[in-house]
């Protein structure tokens, strides 16, 4: 059995056998878990150690990847709250120099992965070197012209939160990461950091990381890759951090976004359309909201079988994980020192453990 140690633990407690089993199955050296039930404060487990074996505590500051994409639509979204975004408006209203302001292309499209845009840059738009920024990466993301018609099916895609970024910076007047902490970080009480050095190490994380594994331009792990300010991946923050930008869709707390836009975000943005990540998972229909992902009938997925078809919430490639299921009235965040590929079988395990420790 893994070493597991607890902080503030509380109701969370009676997961942590099957979240234990979880992690020795796949190898996993640890895992932080923050959780919360409707208007409580969040408990927290603390489960081993990071990659390179320093210990995990409540407050560790984890590389969340894809989670990003909650707070960068967040940004998006409080602006659509005061009137200078327009769901649906044509892109070019916004970003006329983007390729991808084609007829169809809006900031709703964007939010939902529908727009048309690939997954990721082309190869040599914006080369993964020193030297490399996100001014730069801004640049080609404006520069990618779609790869399919708009509306027709959900294509994961980074390049399309680029341009939700690029659009905040030019209508707050603010480079991104200034915009974001003053729109959600700060407003939601977010310790998280993207584009710059964090106050303290954050976990290593092991596992797959591709051909730069063990360089200075490690995936998730180096200066290098946090200094990009990815939208779309750059964020560090903690699974208190990332517990609150996915209740945040919630209402929580209240006054952040108005209700009738926050059950907009939370619904099926997609009209039904089939998808998903290319090369990875991809369903008949991949219902998606306004940033957040929808549960919906997807098998397989990362949530369990308990969890409702209107849990809504999102994974990233670091190894994490921050989903709310609103039936249950419970929301969770799980921040791993292992990247995705190969052990995202055994979260609907993790949630199960969560949702039946949360109902008793």
């Amino acid at each position: 059995m893994a070493s597991l140690d607890m902080a503030d633990g509380g109701w969370l407690e009676a997961a942590r056998p099957r979240i234990g089993e979880a992690l020795d199955a796949e190898g996993v050296p640890g895992l932080v878990v923050a959780a919360a039930r409707a208007g409580d404060a969040p408990a927290h487990l603390v489960l081993g150690a990071d990659a390179a074996g320093a210990p995990l505590a409540a407050d560790s500051l984890f590389p969340v990847a894809s989670l990003t994409k909650l707070a960068t639509a967040l940004a998006a979204l409080r602006l659509v709250a005061v009137g200078a975004i327009e769901l649906d408006a044509p892109l070019a209203r916004y970003l006329p120099d983007a390729a991808a302001a084609r007829p169809g292309v809006t900031p709703r499209r964007l939010l939902s992965h529908t727009a048309g845009l690939p997954l990721d840059l082309a190869p040599g738009a914006a080369p993964y070197e020193h030297g490399l920024t996100w001014a730069a990466l801004a640049r080609a993301c404006l520069a990618t012209p779609l790869a399919a018609a708009p509306g027709e099916r959900v294509c994961y895609s980074n390049v399309g939160y680029g341009l939700l970024a690029i659009a905040v910076e030019r209508l707050t007047g603010r480079p991104f990461p200034a915009a974001l902490r003053e729109l959600v970080l700060g407003p939601l009480g977010v310790e998280g950091f993207l584009g710059e050095a964090p106050p303290r190490p954050a976990a290593h994380l092991g596992g797959r990381l591709g051909e730069h594994a063990g360089s200075d331009r490690e995936p998730f792990n180096s200066a290098f890759w946090r200094g990009l300010a990815l939208p779309w991946a750059g964020l560090v923050t903690t699974a208190s951090g990332a517990l609150a930008l996915v209740r945040a869709f919630g209402g929580a707390p209240a006054g952040f976004l108005p209700q009738a836009l926050l059950a907009e975000a939370t619904a099926d943005q997609t009209g039904g359309a089939p998808g998903g990540t290319p090369g990875f998972l991809q369903w008949p229909r991949c219902p998606w909201g306004l940033g957040p992902e929808l549960r919906g009938a997807k098998r397989p997925f990362y949530l369990p079988a308990a969890a409702s078809p209107a849990a809504y919430g999102h994974a990233g490639g670091s190894g994490c994980l921050a989903f709310a299921d609103p039936d249950a009235g419970v929301a969770w965040a799980m921040l791993a020192a292992r990247t995705l590929p190969g052990w995202w079988i055994r979260w609907p395990a993790i949630g199960g453990a969560i949702l039946a420790a949360a109902r008793d």
